[in-house]
């Protein structure tokens, strides 16, 4: 099975998206913030594409939350 269909894949996304609102940040801010267009955002989130580990532990920063803690939230 692939990992981007793993429940718990899918669980770290949605902490993702739950900062990023809470926060108040749109999925164009999240880009720009990375130099990529917001579908880069979309798509991840959507979960048509995977993210990688040092793309993730860039937009935890981004969000101001700590990548461990979150792995740790849904592990």
């Amino acid at each position: 099975m692939k990992t981007i269909y793993n429940e718990t894949y899918r669980q770290l996304i949605q902490v993702l998206v739950k900062a990023r609102k809470d926060g108040g940040l749109t999925q164009q801010q999240i880009a720009d913030k990375l130099d990529k267009p917001q579908s880069f955002i979309a798509k991840i989130e959507g979960f048509e594409r995977k993210l990688d580990v040092l793309e993730y532990i860039e937009i935890c920063t981004i969000l101001g939350i700590n990548a461990g803690d979150t792995i740790n939230s849904v592990c």
